[in-house]
């Protein structure tokens, strides 16, 4: 099992991530709106993704 610090780090990339592909969306969505679709099928992966490693990190500190 990853560590807590791990785990943060994990999250914090995903939250990058989710944060450039909404603004790469935006860019998109007039001239290519089928791309601009698929960036956002993708950010809401990695946010359901970002969601769930969150609350196992929330577990994690309560049992510290």
């Amino acid at each position: 099992m990853p560590s807590l610090a791990q785990m943060n780090g994990s999250l914090h990339i995903h939250q990058f991530y989710i944060g450039k592909l909404r603004a790469k969306q935006e860019q998109l969505f007039e001239s290519d709106p089928e791309l601009a679709m698929l960036i956002d099928n993708v950010a809401a992966v990695l946010s359901e993704h970002a969601v769930v490693l969150a609350d196992d990190i929330a577990d994690m500190e309560r049992d510290d």
